[in-house]
């Protein structure tokens, strides 16, 4: 495909075409999942009905296809993401189980009493509770960047927080509850000035623009295949060969094995070391079906098209009476946020629902931003590569609609 046709690509997702409550699906909830498109759908069935069988043990030709199929997969996501090698890539159920991979095999080795784990301040639950847990198990403690007023990291804060005591920093790409892009690949450089690895939650920044990790620098990024077109039940830990290869495996059974008597266990090599049992192979295979799907319209395109309608969107939402919006960070991806008045965005989502307008209300998992702005929950539009702008046209009239109720 050259270029990027929006109107081309709905006619690849066949949900969009149906209506809800009488009227046309607007749907503007990509954040929380992104629907799929005809060709990430006909490799799953084609699996089934072709290939279906369990991998790196069968001797058959099924076993072979999907072996075949899904270490292929692997080979894709390492190409998306611009990884140097594919035992770089683990195979998971999605971003929080990375991170809590990472959590319990980086943390439990290298973080103890009196250790720091830094976040930020806007991170989701799936990159807080982790920590937490950690924290409690370890006697670590948990320290926080701060965001501003507009939704970003108050990055004149970084440096003081980045101690000798700190042992790991995880933030995210792209808040799933503001849109705010961060600076990772700064905040990467000033962590390993001071020899800190870093995280990256990247479940909310695949799906919008190019990723490379070797040029983020960063020591594990972590995505889920739910948020990028893929099927739900698979997610990608990338790890930096060096790191996982330090690393002790996360999970016991089949496969992540290289012998087993009952006096010893060695264990197999990575990835797979962290892949114990059978795996997601549909997922993975579905996965890399949505990947292809992402390259054929180029990420580059994606990332246009994200940015020109987000600052349409923007400009359209700012001209509903008594819209506040939370989040106004300079530089944001895929997210609008916002309060109407006095009217809880549960009301808000209610009515938009009866026009056929699916979008996301209440704290998102992210509580500890909530909190910042003072408020229990906001309204959340997010945009994907088939929205257009008779989608935001059509948002504000259903705004225009609640308020009409409330009035």
């Amino acid at each position: 495909m050259s270029g990027f046709d929006v109107k081309q690509v709905r006619e690849d997702f066949p949900i969009l075409h149906q209506e809800v409550r009488g009227r046309p699906l607007v749907y503007l909830d990509s954040a929380a999942t992104a629907q799929k498109p005809q060709a990430v759908i006909d490799a799953l069935v084609r699996f089934y009905q072709r290939d279906n069988a369990n991998v790196h043990r069968g001797v058959h030709v099924l076993s072979k296809r999907a072996t075949e199929a899904y270490e292929g997969a692997r080979e894709a996501v390492r190409r998306f993401i611009n990884a140097r090698d594919t035992r770089e890539i683990v195979f998971v159920r999605g971003t929080t189980e990375a991170i809590n991979l990472v959590a319990q095999t980086y943390g439990r080795k290298h973080i103890g009493a009196g250790d720091e784990v830094l976040i930020t301040q806007m991170e989701h639950h799936a990159n807080i509770v982790p920590w937490r847990m950690l924290c409690e198990q370890t006697g670590a403690v948990l320290k926080v960047i701060p965001v501003d007023d507009r939704g970003e990291l108050v990055m004149d804060a970084v440096d003081a927080l980045l101690t000798e005591r700190t042992r790991i920093l995880a933030v995210t790409q792209v808040s799933n509850a503001l849109g705010t892009v961060t600076p990772v690949k700064e905040l990467t450089r000033r962590a390993h000035a001071k020899g800190i690895p870093v995280l990256v939650d990247g479940a909310q920044a695949v799906t919008h623009f190019p990723v490379d990790v070797q040029d983020l620098g960063c020591d594990f990024y972590a995505f889920s295949g739910h948020k990028m077109f893929g099927p739900t039940g698979i997610g990608v830990l990338y790890g930096r060969l060096e790191r996982l290869d330090a690393l002790p495996p996360y999970q016991g059974g089949g496969d992540m094995i290289l012998s087993v008597t009952m006096e010893k266990v060695t264990y197999n090599r990575v990835p797979h070391r962290f892949e114990a049992g059978t795996p997601n192979l549909e997922g993975a295979v579905g996965l890399a079906a949505a990947i292809r799907y992402l390259e054929s319209l180029g990420m580059e395109n994606v990332a246009a098209h994200d940015r020109e309608l987000l600052a349409y969107a923007t400009q359209a939402l700012e001209s509903v009476p008594g819209l506040r919006m939370v989040g106004t960070a300079r530089e944001k991806s895929g997210v609008l946020s916002f309060m109407l008045g006095d009217i809880h965005p549960h009301d808000v989502g209610t009515i938009l629902d009866r026009e056929g307008i699916c979008i996301r209300t209440g704290h998102h998992c992210a509580q500890p931003v909530m909190q910042h702005f003072k408020v229990p929950a906001t309204s959340r539009a997010s945009l994907a590569l088939y929205n257009t702008r008779e989608d935001v046209d059509a948002l504000v009239r259903g705004l225009h609609k609640v308020l009409e109720v409330f009035q």
